[in-house]
């Protein structure tokens, strides 16, 4: 007789240990709450709302958003989220959206909608300030629509409308403006750049990622929205300022036409018809649902103190900022975003390894053409309390970067740099340029050091495509498994 006796369920470790082991392996991972994280995360501050986005998470995360008619709460819940953006950003009747994983896949979608929806350019290219976010240069890789970066004016760091105008030819099918740009966090002249595309009839996309759920509550801010003729598509996170879990980004079309060239659809194989709105089949119902609840639950007039609030905060940190010795704001932001540079008495680099040993995880961000190196910090609401106690730290972060002067690239490592080609950094060659900077750990493995100041100030003194080659050679020693292939090791 055939045994149908069940299999056992888990044969591995119990519930509790693998909770337990997931604890463990936080312990050195950045803090997601409390507003001491000024880069990666987004704090509202309000516990019930966390606890509220975790529960949708849990909630739908075995739903599948791949056929709206299998989960139709799914299909609702995005065409609210995306109405509820359309009010924020004065979108006109007959506008539609999509939600994407992030700000990444929206602006990416922005740019094949633009490429698909011109057929007749055989050569299609983008202008961009060269502000812009990265992922438009990712979107150039992956679709074949060579980039033109436009340099900003020098003074006010926000894109160069007439530079733009010059840069548009027969090939451009886009242009695009950032609100704000998350390197300087200022708001690009959007109406000049929205009547350049409207002039040549192509469109323009409007990055507001990280601004576009903060920028419709704050007051004396230039226009950027579907307001603006000639705006054709705007991207705004729900994971950053709407203060959902991620990922869960919103990209809006002024119509449906516009929207067309990203959708996809396959019946030439012999299974499901596939019917794709983004870049995603298979996508988890579970983010979406905590953007809903998560959106719900706050409220416009909740959105509207949150972002007050961390508008408020930024404001404070920058002006006392610009009264700390040695340190200089780079320009003054229009939202929550703030960049601080440093004068020659020290670097960015070691302040924000004295900032992070004070408890407070501020972004360096290298040199870039004629900008120096600044730090990136992203205020959001449950940092505002905590202002003064980060001025505090920041001051004598700062004083003791002073002290210890600008970090040093040894002139070996710099001159062994020198001789390195991008386009042939191979793994035998890396691994003696990580032995030579003291970063190779045992079998080739990648050893960082406590404080980064000197392995940033190497990284600035390359080359843009040789900090490329240097930093995918460093995803790739940190992306190998630790156990044997086919292996389970336990938590």
């Amino acid at each position: 007789m055939t045994d149908h006796a069940p299999a056992p369920v888990a044969t591995g470790p119990s519930a509790d240990e693998v909770r337990a082991a997931l604890e463990a392996l936080r312990v050195h991972d950045l803090p997601t709450h409390g507003g001491r994280t000024l880069a990666y995360v987004y704090d509202s501050g309000l516990a019930d709302v966390d606890t509220l986005g975790r529960d949708a998470l849990a909630m739908y995360g075995p739903t599948n958003g791949l056929d709206p008619t299998a989960f139709p709460s799914l299909l609702q819940m995005e065409n609210d989220l995306v109405a509820e953006a359309g009010h924020l950003l004065d979108a006109p009747d007959g506008f539609v959206g999509s939600v994407t994983s992030g700000g990444t896949e929206s602006v990416v979608l922005a740019v094949l909608a633009a490429r698909d929806g011109a057929p007749h350019v055989t050569t299609p290219s983008m202008v961009i300030p060269s502000s812009a976010h990265a992922a438009f240069l990712k979107a150039a890789h992956l679709l074949g629509v060579r980039a033109v970066v436009v340099d900003v004016d020098p003074t006010t760091l926000r894109a160069d409308p007439e530079a733009m105008r010059a840069a548009v030819d027969g090939t451009t099918v886009l242009l695009a403006a950032s609100a704000p740009s998350y390197a300087h966090g200022v708001v690009d002249p959007v109406a000049e750049i929205a009547a350049v595309a409207a002039e040549r009839g192509i469109r323009c996309h409007v990055d507001a990622c990280i601004g576009g759920w903060v920028l419709p509550h704050l007051d004396d801010v230039p226009s950027w929205t579907f307001a603006v003729d000639g705006v054709t598509s705007v991207s705004v996170d729900l994971h950053k300022y709407a203060y959902a879990p991620k990922g869960v980004s919103l990209l809006l079309h002024r119509d449906a036409v516009l929207r067309r060239g990203h959708f996809f659809a396959s019946a030439d194989w012999p299974g499901y018809t596939m019917l794709n709105s983004t870049l995603q089949s298979t996508k988890s119902g579970g983010p979406l649902a905590a953007a809903w609840a998560v959106v719900r639950h706050i409220g416009r007039d909740g959105y509207a103190h949150l972002a007050r609030q961390a508008r408020a905060a930024t404001l404070d940190l920058a002006g006392a900022a610009a009264g700390i010795e040695g340190l200089a704001v780079v320009a003054a932001p229009d939202a929550s975003l703030l960049a601080l540079t440093t004068d020659a008495s020290c670097d960015v680099y070691t302040v924000a390894d004295e900032m992070l040993a004070r408890g407070w995880y501020v972004q360096p961000q290298m040199a870039f053409r004629d900008l120096p190196p600044t730090l990136h910090l992203t205020l959001s609401a449950a940092t505002a309390p905590s202002v003064p106690a980060f001025l505090d730290d920041l001051r004598a972060a700062v004083a003791a970067a002073r002290a210890a002067g600008p970090v040093q690239v040894d002139p070996a490592l710099a001159g062994m740099l020198g001789s390195l080609d991008a386009g042939h950094l191979d793994d035998a060659t890396f691994g003696r340029l990580l032995a030579a900077a003291g970063l190779a750990g045992e079998d080739g493995a990648l050893a960082l050091p406590q404080r980064m100041a000197p392995v940033n100030a190497l990284l600035d003194a390359c080359p843009p495509a040789l900090r490329e080659a240097i930093l995918l050679g460093v995803l790739d020693r940190l992306s190998r498994p630790s156990a044997p292939a086919g292996t389970t090791s336990a938590p």
